[in-house]
C-alpha cells in the first residue's frame, strides 16, 4: 500500500481520472462500458493501493465527475447507484485487502460481490423511484450476466496489475 499521504492522494487522483477516460474509450465502441466495466478497474486498484478511505472517496467521485463532463452514466437513477456501487468497491477492497492479510484474490472476489449488492439494493430502490420496474432477474442479468466479460477481466487484470504496481513502489522506496 502507498505510505504517503501526498502520494495516496496523487495516485487517488490519478485513478479517478483514469476512471473518467477508460468508460470514454470504451464507449467510442458502442455500449462496451456495461460489459467490461471499465470504471470499475481504477477504483478497485484504488482501495487496494491507497486504502479504503481513498478507495470509497474514488468510487463516489468518479460516476459523478464522468456524469457531469460526459453525461455517462445519466445522474439518475443509475449515476447514484453506480455511486454507491464503486465507493463499496473501492471502501472493501481496501478492508478487506487488510482484513485477509494483503491477500488479492479473497479481498477481490469479496468486493466484488459487496459491491454488486450495495448496487442490487441502490438500484432496487431507485428504480422504484423513479417508477421503474427492477427485480431480481434485472438485477442478476445486470450485475452477473451481462457483466461476466468485465468480472473475468477484473479478476485477472486487478491482481496483475496490483503485483506489478506494488514491485514499481518497492523498487522507488529502494532509489531514495
Amino acid at each position: 500500500m502507498i505510505q504517503s499521504k501526498t502520494k495516496r492522494i496523487t495516485a487517488t487522483a490519478f485513478f479517478i481520472a483514469l476512471g473518467i477516460l477508460l468508460p470514454s474509450a470504451f464507449h467510442l465502441v458502442g455500449k462496451a462500458g456495461s460489459v467490461f466495466l471499465p470504471m470499475h478497474i481504477p477504483v478497485l486498484l484504488c482501495g487496494f493501493l491507497c486504502s479504503a478511505s481513498y478507495g470509497a472517496l474514488c468510487g463516489v467521485l468518479v460516476p459523478l465527475l464522468s456524469s457531469l463532463i460526459t453525461g455517462m452514466p445519466p445522474i439518475f437513477p443509475i449515476g447514484i447507484s453506480m455511486m454507491l456501487e464503486l465507493a463499496s468497491y473501492g471502501f472493501l477492497a481496501g478492508v478487506c485487502y487488510e482484513k485477509f492479510g494483503r491477500k488479492i484474490y479473497p479481498a477481490l472476489i469479496t468486493s466484488m460481490i459487496g459491491g454488486r449488492i450495495v448496487c442490487g439494493i441502490a438500484n432496487a430502490f431507485l428504480f422504484n423511484m423513479a417508477g421503474k420496474a427492477y427485480g431480481f432477474q434485472a438485477f442478476v442479468s445486470g450485475a452477473f450476466v451481462v457483466a461476466l466479460p468485465g468480472i473475468v477481466i477484473q479478476l485477472i487484470l486487478v491482481p496483475l496489475l496490483i503485483i506489478s504496481l506494488k514491485k514499481v513502489l518497492r523498487s522507488e522506496s529502494n532509489i531514495k
